[in-house]
């Protein structure tokens, strides 16, 4: 489709009419300067390409004219409308950093394999709002929704353990993620908690912090993260030298059933980094949640050939006057 988007700017092209009829009377107004008696000795007389050309700037200015007001009424060709359908889904991810994240069970350790997992996870998520909160002993926004998939990214990849009080706060980060999403007018919102602990501090019990989500209709995905029976953890000896010890892995897997259970959610066991790319797998599967938007025509602006058509004829106009009819502007 084709049109303009200031229309009534081609109401100009009628000053062309007056141009021309004031053109014409000029010409007829002109008198001769040089009066003889009689014209035979020119009867002959070949007509110059002088003569023929003697109109035609005129002709080229009006061109001219009429060319830089098509461009100035921003001629644009459009695409054909289309219903475009989305995924209208708002996610937080909320994820464990305490210190036992550091334990290689995965590779290289829990922490790192949870953050490459999610950053694969949030680039397949392309029309999603994602945010991040992340928790040991207690609990803050990392990033709040956004759909700018590189911001969130380059949030989320300096995510260490020690940045924050140690511990496991499982329901302090819950409730800040439930915070983040309570208001949220998504179709779908969804919350993926990882851990790898049994919660031991807080002001807030992770069960009130299910009570939450269930009361704001929000879904719990929990995911425990961890092998079974005794996993390597790494110390330092006093000469700097990093040395494994074995230890107990202790996941409250009861809890974390319990909160996915109330929320309408699902609860995962992830032992090493396939299981856990399997679960956001599934998690990405699952949520599909598709909402209908209003289309929009994507416009192609087409004012430039007009617009150097114009000046082209004007330029012309100018050297046919200077060189060829020899009149000085």
């Amino acid at each position: 489709m084709h049109n303009f988007e200031y229309p009534k700017i081609l109401l100009l092209l009628f000053l062309i009419l007056p141009l021309a009829a004031w053109y014409v009377f000029k010409i007829l107004r002109k008198k001769t300067s040089l009066q003889i008696s009689t014209t035979m000795a020119f009867a002959n007389t070949k007509k110059g390409l002088r003569y023929y050309l003697q109109h035609v700037p005129f002709a080229l200015s009006c061109f001219a004219i009429a060319a830089l007001i098509f461009a100035a009424a921003r001629p644009r060709s459009s695409t054909t409308q289309e219903t475009i359908d989305t995924e209208g889904i708002d996610i937080i991810i909320a994820l464990d950093i305490s210190g036992s994240m550091l334990t290689r069970d995965f590779t290289p350790d829990r922490i790192e394999a949870a953050k490459q997992i999610a950053t694969q996870f949030i680039l397949e998520r392309v029309s999603d709002r994602i945010g991040l909160v992340i928790f040991a002993g207690e609990s803050f926004t990392q990033c709040p929704l956004t759909t700018d998939k590189a911001t969130l990214i380059n949030l989320l990849s300096p995510v260490h353990t020690n940045m924050i009080e140690d511990g496991t706060a499982i329901g302090n980060g819950l409730a800040t993620a439930v915070a983040r999403l309570k208001d949220s007018n998504a179709k779908s919102r969804v919350i993926i908690l990882l851990t790898d602990g049994v919660n031991n501090t807080g002001e807030i019990s992770p069960l009130m912090a299910a009570e939450m989500a269930e009361h704001y209709k929000l879904r719990v995905y929990t995911i425990g993260v961890g092998t079974h029976g005794k996993a390597p953890y790494p110390t330092y000896t006093p000469f700097g030298a990093i040395q494994f010890q074995q230890i107990d892995v202790e996941i409250d897997e009861d809890l974390l059933k319990e909160i996915s259970a109330r929320t309408d959610g699902q609860y995962f066991r992830a032992t090493n980094n396939a299981k856990l790319q399997e679960i956001y797998t599934e998690i990405n599967a699952m949520e599909k949640t598709k909402t209908q938007i209003d289309s929009f025509n994507i416009y192609k602006e087409e004012y430039m050939p007009f617009a150097l058509i114009g000046l082209v004829f004007l330029l012309l106009g100018i050297l046919l006057r200077l060189f060829i009819l020899k009149i000085l502007p």
